[in-house]
C-alpha cells in the first residue's frame, strides 16, 4: 500500500468506519453498472482528476483532513468554483445538488441518469450514492461506492433516532472506506495466491485489493445491499467482478477452501437490537464477541494447507480471566497465530463511541440514557470490564506444536505490514525447527533500519543499558546486554551464531562454552521480534519466503 491519501476515518482504534454527519435519506434504488456506460463514467472521473491525489491537490491538507473527520465546511469552501473536479466533489462527496448543465460539463449525465448514479431534482441532479476516490497500493485510481453520507465518515446521524428516518430504515446501511478498511488492507499478506475469500465484503474494498494478487476472488455478505454496492465499486474501479454470494460467515462457501481469507467483520459488542433493526455493518447478530470467535475457529476448515486468515476483531476483557489465554483458546488446531491488541477501551468509552455512531445521542437525553444503561447492563451481565481491538492472523501450518503469539502493541507501526506479517510466521517456523544447538550453527543478518541507543547519565563511562530500536515495520525496541548488542552488530549473514559468540567470548575474556549456553534464548527473542533474520543458503529467511 502506498502513502497515497485515502481519507481514513478518525474512528478510535480503526473500528468499523464511522462518524459521518449527513442527514440525507437513503435511496431505495441503487445504480446499475452497464459496462459501456460505466467505462465512460470512469473515464470522466479520471479526466476531471477526481482521484485521491487530485482531491488532495484541490482541497489542500487542512480541508482534506477535515473531510476525513466528517467536517464538510472546509471542503465546501474549497470547491465553490465550476471546474469538473469541484462539481464532482459537490455531487458525490458533499451530496449537494448541481445544475444539470454544470454536471454535464463534468460527467456523461445521460448515462448516469440512465444507470441511476444521478436522479433529476427539477433543473438539478443529485447523486444517489457516495463515490469516493481511493488510491490503490500501486498507483491505481479506484472509486469506492457507499450509501449517501458514508464516504467521508459513517452512519452517525443519517436518519438516526433524531433524524428523518428510523433506525430500521438504516439497518442495511453500507459504509465506505475508513480506518478499519485501510488497516486490514495494509496488514494483508502480499503473496500471489489462487483463491481469496472476503467474508463480509461491505462496499468491496478488500475484494478490490485481493483482485491484485489472486486468480479468483469470492466475496460474501449477509446484506444483499452490500453485495450490490460491492459490485458497483468493482465495476467503477475497472476490476474484474468477483464471485458474490449472500450469507453469513462461511455459510455461502460450504466446504470450499481458500489460500487467503480476509474479513473486516461486524465486530461491535453491543446489546442485541430488536429483530430487523440492528446495524448489519457493525452488529453480527451474535452475543458478545462470539462472532469473531466463531470466525476464527471455523476458518481452519476453509483454509488450504499453508493458507492465511486475517481479520480485525473486538474481544471482551472478562473479570477473572486472562485475555491472552482467552484469545489463544480461539486458535484452531494446526494453525499458527499472531494476535495483536492495538487498543483497549473501558466499557463506558466503548458504549459512548458506538452510541454516537448509531446517532443515539440525537434521540434526546432520556432515550440516550436508557440505551446507555442497556449497554452497561449487558457488559455487567457478561462480567466485561473492557473491550480490546486488534488484528488476528492465522496460518494453517499443520504443525504439531503451533506457534501462538498474543501480545499488546499500542505503539505506532509502519503500514503496510503485510510483508512483516509473512516474515513473522517464517521466523516462527524457523525457531520451531531449530533447537539451541541448531540455532548456533545458523547465520543471521541484522534487519534494515535497526539502530542502537545507549541509555545512561551524561558523561558516564558505560551506559546503564543498550536498546535496539526498529524504524520499520512494528517499530519495536528491546533492551540488550553488551553481548546481545555486540552479537547483533556483527550479524551480516557471513558467520554462524556460534562463531560470533566465540569471538565475543575471546574479546571479553569469558568462557565460550558458558556464553554458548546462556545466549540462545536472547538470540531467539531477537529473531522472534524481527531484529535478526535467519539466512539460508539461498538468501534471507523470513523475507516473504523461507
Amino acid at each position: 500500500m502506498s502513502s497515497r491519501c485515502r481519507l481514513p476515518s478518525p474512528a478510535v482504534g480503526g473500528c468499523p468506519d464511522n462518524g459521518g454527519v449527513s442527514t440525507h435519506q437513503l435511496p431505495f434504488r441503487l445504480p446499475t453498472a452497464d459496462p459501456e456506460r460505466t467505462a465512460r463514467l470512469r473515464e470522466a472521473l479520471s479526466a476531471a482528476a477526481f482521484t485521491a491525489d487530485g482531491l488532495l491537490d484541490q482541497l489542500g491538507p487542512s480541508a482534506y483532513a477535515a473531510l476525513a473527520r466528517g467536517e464538510t465546511v472546509p471542503a465546501r469552501r474549497a470547491t465553490r468554483g465550476e471546474s469538473p473536479l469541484e462539481i464532482l466533489v459537490r455531487l458525490f462527496l458533499l451530496q449537494h445538488p448541481v445544475a444539470h448543465g454544470r454536471a454535464a460539463a463534468a460527467l456523461p449525465v445521460e448515462d448516469c441518469l440512465a444507470d441511476g448514479w444521478l436522479v433529476r431534482d427539477g433543473d438539478e441532479v443529485r447523486a444517489t450514492v457516495d463515490v469516493r476516490p481511493y488510491g490503490g497500493p500501486e498507483g491505481q485510481d479506484w472509486w469506492i461506492v457507499s450509501d449517501l453520507g458514508c464516504a467521508v465518515g459513517g452512519a452517525g446521524g443519517i436518519g438516526g433516532p433524531g433524524g428523518a428516518r428510523g433506525r430500521a430504515d438504516r439497518s442495511r446501511l453500507v459504509l465506505g472506506v475508513g480506518g478499519a478498511s485501510t488497516t486490514l488492507a495494509g496488514l494483508t499478506v502480499p503473496a500471489r495466491v489462487d483463491r481469496v475469500l472476503d467474508v463480509g465484503t461491505g462496499s468491496g474494498i478488500q475484494a478490490l485489493h485481493a483482485g491484485r494478487h489472486a486468480n479468483h476472488v469470492t466475496a460474501t455478505d449477509r446484506n444483499p445491499r452490500a453485495l450490490a454496492i460491492a459490485r458497483l465499486t468493482l465495476a467503477l474501479s475497472g476490476a474484474p467482478e468477483p464471485d458474490l454470494r449472500e450469507g453469513s460467515l462461511f455459510e455461502p462457501v460450504r466446504d470450499e477452501t481458500y489460500d487467503l481469507i480476509v474479513s473486516n467483520p461486524p465486530f461491535v459488542i453491543s446489546p442485541r437490537a430488536p429483530e430487523g433493526s440492528e446495524l448489519v455493518y457493525r452488529e453480527g447478530g451474535m452475543s458478545g464477541d462470539d462472532l469473531c470467535r466463531t470466525l476464527v475457529q471455523r476458518s481452519a476448515g476453509h483454509l488450504a494447507d499453508g493458507g492465511w486468515c486475517q481479520l480485525l476483531a473486538n474481544w471482551q476483557h472478562i473479570e477473572g480471566e486472562d485475555w491472552r489465554e482467552r484469545l489463544a483458546s480461539w486458535v484452531p488446531a494446526g494453525c499458527d497465530a499472531w494476535i495483536v491488541q492495538r487498543e483497549v477501551q473501558d466499557i463506558t468509552q466503548y458504549a459512548e463511541l458506538w452510541l454516537r455512531d448509531a446517532g443515539e445521542h440525537l434521540a434526546g437525553p432520556e432515550t440516550y440514557a436508557a440505551r446507555y444503561d442497556a449497554w452497561l447492563d449487558e457488559f455487567e451481565a457478561r462480567r466485561t470490564k473492557a473491550v480490546g481491538f486488534g488484528w488476528i492472523t492465522l496460518r494453517k501450518s499443520g504443525a504439531d506444536r503451533p506457534s501462538v503469539t498474543v501480545e499488546e502493541w499500542p505503539h505506532p507501526v509502519e503500514q503496510p505490514l503485510g510483508s512483516e506479517v509473512m516474515a513473522h510466521f517464517d521466523r516462527q517456523g524457523f525457531l520451531r525447527t531449530h533447537d539451541d544447538a541448531a540455532l548456533l550453527t545458523a547465520r543471521f543478518q541484522l534487519a534494515d533500519e535497526v539502530v542502537q541507543e545507549q541509555v545512561g547519565p551524561p558523561g558516564a563511562e558505560d551506559p546503564e543499558h543498550v536498546v535496539l530500536r526498529q524504524y520499520r515495520g512494528m517499530r519495536r525496541a528491546t533492551k540488550v546486554d553488551t553481548v546481545g548488542a555486540g552479537f547483533a552488530g556483527v550479524c551480516d549473514g557471513t558467520l554462524s551464531a556460534g562463531r560470533i559468540l566465540d569471538a565475543i567470548a575471546q574479546l571479553l575474556g569469558e568462557d565460550p562454552v558458558v556464553l554458548r549456553d546462556r545466549t540462545p534464548q536472547s538470540i531467539r527473542l531477537l529473531v522472534e521480534q524481527g531484529f535478526l533474520r535467519p539466512v539460508g543458503d539461498d538468501g534471507i529467511c523470513g523475507d516473504n519466503g523461507i
